[in-house]
This record gives structure tokens, C-alpha cells and sequence, in this order.
């Protein structure tokens, strides 16, 4: 991986041959209703852990027609339960959403995209393993993107930022519990033949507190509990709920295609 300066000295990271402009394309916006104790410590650093991230209340670019702004702290309108009723997780008056009652999933269906998701993993003592708050984010509804607290954690299949079972994260890019962080995804849908086969594989790009930790990553196959077996060419984005007290906020997609 190279970087190169672009957009007024913003680095952002050449991947593969093509330029990831996942953090240039976004608005990075300080707002003020994100402000809070949660963000107490956001601008400390250490070589144990990144400082905030970069993309931290990032929004999508403005008169965007490909954007949509799936929770923007107020409305759950666009989300729904497995089941199609509507999503019952708990919004608060910190403009957060707080996982309860049973996975969320989008409305809408997106193939290649670019994501945005805030989320804080509150310090749950005495937990360990996959019991440190647990939940998901599933692209397509299918290829889960882990969340878990593994700060200080050596990567593996389930720790945070790995496509669960398929690719561990590069580095553990990880800050710790009581802090907010951020993911922003690149996915590249499967393609299908003429006869509705898969002709090639779905891929995925994953920045976690705006370091690299999945490149152009091949998912030859859907993770454990998706929606379904099957890959599709467009599919909803789903928040998983594992049974933790995860919070999620500022989350919005582009259409790439």
C-alpha cells in the first residue's frame, strides 16, 4: 500500500492500483450533537492505540445523488426487523441508536457501495472472548463485518474488524471500550452470467478508525448468520443484535454503481 496527498493534503491510500478515495469523498463535519463525555478522550494517541478517527462524524458528500443518510440520530423509518416489522431498537437523546430487540436491516438495497458506521462498544467487565459486546455489521445483509471490543487483542477470524470466518483485520486497529469508532467500507457486489450464476465473487475494503484492515479482500462465500445462503446483486445493510449493549450512529451509504 502507497499514499499519495490529494484535496488539500488528505492522504489517502492507493490500493490494489486504484486510489481509494473512500476518505476524500466524504465531508468531514465537527457536530456539535455528537459532542459528549463518550467523546471525552477522542483526541488522545498512543503506540498501543489510534488516536480518533479521521472519519469520526465524516457525512456523505452534499447534493449527492447516490447518498442516503440510513440514520441520521433521529428516525429509524428506513430500517426494519427480520420479520418486516419495524426496527424497535431504542433511539436516545444522545442521537444514537442502542442494539435491542433483534437485528435491524435497511429498507432499501444497495449493490457496490460505500458505507459510513459510528459505533461504541461500552466496557462490559469481566467478559471475554466474543462475550466483550458482540454484534455485527452485515453488508448485503450477508457478509458480516465483526464488532467486538479486542482492543489489544491479536487478530483473528472473530475479532473486531474481521469478516467473520473468512479474513482476519490486517492490524488491530482497535481503540478501547467507552470510546467511539468508525468503519467505512467499500463493497463490490457479485457479478452473475447470462444464466444467473456467479461469475465472480463479491469484495470488500474495510477501514476501521481510518486504518486499512481488509484490502479488496474476495468473499467466496456468505458468513454465519446472515439472511440467507445466497449471494444477491443488491441487499440490505443489517446491524446484528447479539445480545450487548452496542450503540450505532451517523450511519449512510453511497451507490457506486
Amino acid at each position: 500500500m502507497k499514499w499519495t496527498m490529494c484535496c488539500g493534503g488528505s492522504r489517502v491510500a492507493v490500493i490494489g492500483g486504484a486510489l481509494m478515495t473512500c476518505l476524500v469523498m466524504m465531508t468531514t463535519h465537527a457536530q456539535d450533537d455528537h459532542a459528549s463525555h463518550d467523546d471525552a478522550n477522542a483526541g488522545v494517541a498512543s503506540a498501543d492505540f489510534p488516536g480518533a478517527s479521521p472519519t469520526l462524524g465524516a457525512l456523505p458528500p452534499m447534493n449527492d445523488w447516490s447518498s442516503i443518510v440510513l440514520f441520521d440520530g433521529v428516525s429509524l423509518d428506513g430500517w426494519m426487523a427480520r420479520n418486516g416489522e419495524p426496527a424497535t431498537w431504542t433511539v436516545t437523546d444522545r442521537r444514537d441508536v442502542v442494539v435491542t430487540g433483534g437485528d435491524a436491516l435497511t429498507r432499501e438495497s444497495f449493490g457496490d457501495c460505500q458505507i459510513h458506521v459510528e459505533f461504541f462498544l461500552p466496557e462490559l467487565a469481566g467478559r471475554d472472548g466474543q462475550a466483550r459486546c458482540n454484534s455485527g455489521v452485515y453488508v448485503h445483509g450477508r457478509y458480516e463485518v465483526q464488532v467486538l471490543d479486542t482492543f489489544g487483542v491479536e487478530p483473528y477470524m472473530g475479532s473486531c474488524g474481521a469478516v467473520y470466518g473468512i479474513a482476519p483485520p490486517m492490524v488491530n486497529a482497535s481503540r478501547p471500550a467507552d470510546t467511539w469508532q468508525t468503519y467505512d467500507i467499500v463493497f463490490r457486489a457479485p457479478r452473475f452470467d447470462d444464466a444467473g450464476a456467479v461469475s465472480e465473487n463479491p469484495r470488500i475494503t474495510v477501514l476501521h478508525n481510518g486504518v486499512v484492515i481488509q484490502n479488496n479482500v474476495e468473499l467466496p462465500t456468505v458468513t454465519a448468520g446472515g439472511l440467507d445462503a445466497e449471494m444477491v446483486a443488491e441487499g440490505p445493510l443489517m446491524l446484528q443484535d447479539h445480545g450487548d449493549p452496542v450503540r450505532y450512529r451517523n450511519i449512510w451509504v453511497r451507490r457506486l454503481n
